[in-house]
C-alpha cells in the first residue's frame, strides 16, 4: 500500500504543479490587462515592476490553488481510468477511497496552506502591494496625454490633444493653456500638430508646436476701470519650442502606513478587532441619531413660538404634547401664518437633509463593515475550497476516464466559472447587506460541497451517471415510434411461417 500511495502521490504532484502555473499565469495576465495603464510612461524601473508582480502573484496563489487541484485530480484520475489502472485497482480489491486516501491528505494539507498563506502571507504582501501602486500613482506620467481630454499632469499647463498618430509621436489639434502665472485662462496656444519629448534627465519637457497662433490677453491701464475693452495679443508661428520643468518625476516610495486600515492586509485577528471597533461605533452613531431625530424642529413649536398669547398660555404648552395647529392657526392674522409656514417648510427641507445625509453615512459605513466580515470568511472558503474540489474532481475523473488537458480542462473551466459566478454573486450580497454575511459567503461552499460527496459516492460504487452510451440507451428504450416498430416485428409473422402448423 506504501508504494502505490507513493504512486498516487507522484502522478497528482506533475499536474498539479503544471495547472498551478498556467492559472497564475493566466491571472497574471487578467491583471496586467487591469493595471496596464497604471505602469505606461511612468518610467519606472524593471525592479519595480518585477516587485509588483510579485505581490500580485502572491495575491493570486489562494484563488488559482483551488482550480489547480480540480483540474489536477480530474487529470490524475481521468488518466488513471482511461490506461485502465483503476480497472485493476479495484480488481485488486483495493476501494476508489482507499486510492483517494494520500491524496485527501494531500488536499488537506493543501488546504492548511492555502489558509496560512491567506491569513499570515496574503496581509503583508497586499499592504506592500497597495503602498507601492500608490506610488506609482503618484508618479508623474511621462508625456501621457488622452485624445480629447485636459491634461494637468505639466506643472503650469493644461494641454488637450484632439487625435494622436498610431505610427509616430505627432499630435494633432493641439491647445494648451498657460497657468504658470496664476492669473486664470488669459494665454492660450493652438497648435496645428506638434511633438512632445521629455529631456535625458527627465527634468524638462520638450514641446514642439507646428503652424500655430498663441492668443495673450493684454494688461489693461489699471487706472481706467471704467475701460470696458479687453485687449490681446495674437502671435502667429511656423514652429515653436516650449521647455517647461517638470517636478516629481523621480520615483518615491510611499510608507505602508499610508495605506491605513485596508481590509484586504489584515489577519483574521485583527479583521475581528476591526470589525468590531467599526460595529460599536456604528451602533453609537445610530443611536445618536435616534436621539437626535427626537428632536428635530417639529411644526409645534414653531407655532408656540410665533403664537400671540399671554405668558399664561405659553406657559400651559409643552413642546412635546400634540397642538390643535388648524386651531391656533385661525386666530393668526396673515403674515404671522405665512411666516408659520414658510419657517415649517424650511424646516422641513432641513430635516429631509438631514435625514438623508445620516442614511447616506449610515449605509457607507455598514457596506465599509461588511467588506472587513466579508474578508474574513473569504480566508476560510478559498481554503476549503481546494478540498471540495478534489472531492469533486477525483470522482470525476474516475467516471468520465478521459485524461490529458482536452476534457478535464473543458470540465474544470465549466466548473470554476459556476463556483466563481455564485461566489462573486454571494459575496455581492453580503458586501450590500442582503441577508446574512455567512450566508452570502458560505452558499457556493454548501452547494458543492455535497455535489463532491454525492459523485465520490457515485464513483465508489462504479455508476454509470456520466456514462453517454447509458444515457442513449435509456433515451432508446422511451422512445414511442422504436418501441411500435419493435412491436410489429414481433407480431408479424415470418415470411415461410405457416400461419396454421407455426412452421
Amino acid at each position: 500500500m506504501k508504494q502505490l500511495y507513493k504512486y498516487m502521490i507522484n502522478r497528482f504532484i506533475g499536474p498539479f504543479f503544471m495547472t498551478f502555473f498556467i492559472t497564475v499565469f493566466v491571472l497574471l495576465m487578467q491583471f496586467l490587462w487591469k493595471y496596464l495603464d497604471e505602469f505606461v510612461g511612468k518610467g519606472l524601473d524593471g525592479e519595480v515592476i518585477a516587485e509588483l508582480m510579485l505581490y500580485a502573484i502572491s495575491s493570486l496563489i489562494p484563488l488559482a490553488l483551488p482550480l489547480s487541484m480540480l483540474l489536477a485530480s480530474i487529470m490524475t484520475f481521468g488518466d488513471l481510468g482511461e490506461n485502465n489502472e483503476l480497472l485493476a485497482m479495484k480488481a485488486a480489491g483495493i476501494s476508489l477511497t482507499r486510492i483517494m486516501r494520500p491524496l485527501i491528505f494531500l488536499s488537506v494539507f493543501v488546504s492548511v496552506f492555502a489558509f496560512y498563506f491567506a491569513n499570515d502571507v496574503m496581509p503583508v504582501t497586499n499592504r506592500k502591494f497597495a503602498a507601492l501602486l500608490l506610488s506609482i500613482r503618484y508618479q508623474k506620467p511621462e508625456l501621457i496625454v488622452k485624445e480629447g481630454v485636459f491634461s494637468n499632469e505639466v506643472d503650469g499647463y493644461s494641454i488637450k490633444v484632439g487625435r494622436k498618430s498610431k505610427k509616430s509621436d505627432k499630435l494633432y489639434n493641439i491647445m494648451i493653456y498657460d497657468h504658470t502665472k496664476n492669473e486664470g485662462n488669459v494665454s492660450v496656444t493652438v497648435a496645428d500638430s506638434g511633438t512632445m519629448k521629455m529631456s535625458e534627465d527627465k527634468k524638462y519637457m520638450v514641446l514642439t508646436l507646428f503652424a500655430g497662433q498663441a492668443y495673450t490677453d493684454v494688461e489693461s491701464n489699471p487706472r481706467r476701470r471704467n475701460n470696458k475693452e479687453y485687449p490681446f495679443r495674437n502671435d502667429k508661428f511656423d514652429k515653436e519650442v516650449l521647455i517647461t520643468p517638470i517636478k516629481g518625476m523621480d520615483f518615491k516610495r510611499k510608507d505602508e502606513s499610508t495605506v491605513g486600515n485596508f481590509y484586504k492586509a489584515l489577519s483574521l485577528k485583527q479583521l475581528s478587532s476591526s470589525a468590531d471597533s467599526m460595529a460599536k461605533e456604528l451602533d453609537k452613531r445610530r443611536t445618536d441619531f435616534a436621539v437626535k431625530l427626537n428632536y428635530l424642529s417639529p411644526l409645534t413649536r414653531e407655532v408656540v413660538s410665533y403664537a400671540r398669547t399671554d405668558s399664561a398660555a405659553k406657559s400651559k404648552l409643552k413642546m412635546d404634547e400634540y397642538v390643535n395647529v388648524d386651531s391656533m392657526l385661525s386666530n393668526m392674522n396673515q403674515n404671522v401664518k405665512m411666516d408659520i409656514i414658510n419657517q415649517a417648510l424650511r424646516n422641513a427641507r432641513s430635516n429631509k437633509r438631514s435625514l438623508q445625509q445620516a442614511k447616506d453615512d449610515l449605509e457607507l459605513r455598514t457596506k465599509w463593515l461588511n467588506k472587513f466580515w466579508v474578508e474574513w470568511h473569504r480566508k476560510f472558503t478559498l481554503s476549503l475550497a481546494c478540498l471540495i474540489f478534489f472531492f469533486i474532481g477525483a470522482p470525476l475523473g474516475a467516471i468520465i476516464r478521459k485524461g490529458g488537458l482536452g476534457m478535464p480542462l473543458v470540465i474544470s473551466i465549466v466548473l470554476f466559472i459556476f463556483y466563481y459566478i455564485i461566489s462573486m454573486t454571494g459575496e455581492k450580497m453580503s458586501r450590500e447587506g442582503v441577508g446574512h454575511i455567512w450566508e452570502g459567503m458560505w452558499f457556493s461552499s454548501l452547494l458543492f460541497l455535497p455535489a463532491g460527496i454525492f459523485l465520490t459516492y457515485k464513483a465508489a460504487n462504479d455508476s454509470v451517471i456520466l456514462n453517454m452510451d447509458a444515457y442513449a440507451e435509456f433515451f432508446r428504450k422511451l422512445n414511442p415510434f422504436k418501441k411500435k416498430k419493435k412491436r410489429n416485428e414481433e407480431e408479424q409473422p415470418k415470411q415461410n411461417e405457416n400461419p396454421f402448423t407455426g412452421e
